[in-house]
């Protein structure tokens, strides 16, 4: 009797320590965070708007996730926000990149979309991105075929 009792609570504790050892890699991937850090090299963009977009969201290029958001700011100057955002080091980025803010699916997360442009000449680190687009707003779509509103005045 006390030798069942015992290997029940083993395999209890086996049982717990396995289900801790899955919530903490899920945490960790859910949250983005990286146990072993590579080298990144930070940009910045400017947009008038950016519509969900938050810290830690993904930044990819063709589809593939290269970088994060590592901070969103509004620039008292010119009303605009400042969107810096880390892409691994070896992605030369060209003064004619455009970055944009797109969701997954139709409703889901926002996240940066770079289209590396041609021009030959490459950014250095921390410069700013002007050549933005802003997330395309939702509701106000909506409301436009909706109320058939066009927006012309009438």
């Amino acid at each position: 009797m006390i030798n069942t009792q015992r290997k029940i609570e083993i395999l209890v504790g086996i049982f717990v320590l396995l289900c801790l050892v899955c919530v903490g890699y899920l945490t960790i991937q859910l949250g983005q965070f990286q146990l072993f850090s590579s080298d990144y090299t930070r940009y910045q963009a400017r947009f008038s708007e950016v519509g969900g977009l938050v810290e830690g969201s993904a930044v990819r290029i063709s589809g593939v996730n290269v970088g994060q958001v590592k901070d969103i700011r509004l620039d008292q100057e010119r009303y605009a926000v400042i969107v810096s955002f880390a892409v691994e080091d070896g992605i030369k980025l060209s003064d004619d990149t455009m970055v944009s803010i797109n969701t997954r699916g139709l409703i889901g997360d926002k996240f940066l979309s770079v289209s590396p442009g041609g021009s030959g000449i490459y950014l250095q680190p921390g410069d700013t991105i002007i050549d933005t687009q802003p997330p395309v707003n939702i509701q106000d779509l909506i409301s436009k075929y909706a109320f058939g509103d066009t927006g012309d005045g009438e």
